[in-house]
């Protein structure tokens, strides 16, 4: 009889709450930057706090609005702005990205940036007037990917800041050091926006070989097809996956680092889907 054909891998489902595994994983760390208290009150179940940040992040409700099996709205948001301005949520971030990459799976010889803009509901730091939306207050956020679309690095602006004036910034926010350009060659997509001594200048700096498109033209060969393909469109699937997100859709958050927070959080969760598919495939 012919052998029987693998059971192909069932697709991970949004992702609501904190999976088992990756609690596990994560909770020493948590230890470490927060190590339980020997007297006093007894440390917040840190698990609930993160499912609730995690509700928060997919539904965009109000912290106050969070559901009861999630303890107290006050300890879950107090929680969310220690992880954030603490740099857990980046750590976590990072760590899922260094096991991917154990496993093969972080492509660095294709990268891409580009940016998106959103609203900023209460304003706050790093806002401004957009100027695609009658000078509303927005929010930009600058992203890099893989070649494959794994976020390596966010920052955000006003929604005024131009795209090339976050470059370098974006650049230098990748999460885990980069190969060695020497060692290995690194090319980074850019759409026409970064056209400009700025943008050349940024993606020297960074040792990468730069592909973007020129203002007002095509790269095309003499037979009028593109001369390599395009590699830009992983990073705008990316922006795609993460405004799915509707606390990320729409910025609520007056601080900053929060909102940061929240865009690494979900940068995390992408990682980890991408690493459980992996060990789902093995």
């Amino acid at each position: 009889m012919p052998a029987a054909e693998p059971t192909p891998a069932r697709p991970l489902p949004t992702i609501w709450e904190l999976p088992d595994d990756l609690w596990e994983e994560i909770e020493p760390m948590l230890d470490c930057f927060y190590p339980p208290a020997p007297t006093g009150r007894p440390r917040a179940d840190l698990r609930r706090v993160l499912d609730g940040i995690i509700f928060r992040l997919r539904s965009g409700c109000q912290w106050e609005r969070l559901p009861e099996r999630f303890g107290a709205s006050s300890t879950v948001h107090g929680w969310f702005q220690r992880f954030s301005a603490d740099g857990f949520l980046e750590e976590m971030w990072a760590y899922l990205v260094r096991e991917c990459e154990e496993l093969g799976e972080v492509h660095w010889e294709w990268q891409a940036v580009d940016g998106v803009m959103g609203k900023s509901r209460f304003g706050g730091e790093k806002t401004g007037p957009n100027p695609t939306d009658r000078a509303k207050m927005g929010t930009k956020k600058s992203i890099q990917v893989e070649q494959h679309g794994g976020p390596l690095a966010v920052v955000i602006a006003g929604a005024n800041v131009h795209d090339t004036k976050l470059l370098e910034q974006t650049i230098d926010a990748v999460v885990l050091p980069r190969p060695d350009p020497e060692k290995l060659l690194q090319h980074l997509c850019l759409d026409k926006g970064y056209d400009n001594p700025t943008g050349h200048t940024a993606t020297a700096n960074g040792g990468y070989v730069p592909h973007i498109r020129r203002i007002g033209e095509e790269k095309k060969d003499g037979w009028g097809k593109k001369t390599h393909p395009a590699r830009r469109w992983v990073v705008e699937r990316t922006i795609a996956w993460l405004q799915r997100c509707r606390a990320l859709l729409i910025r609520y958050d007056k601080n900053p680092t929060n909102y940061t927070g929240l865009i690494q959080l979900a940068c995390a969760l992408l990682w980890y889907r991408r690493r459980h598919h992996r060990l789902q495939a093995a």
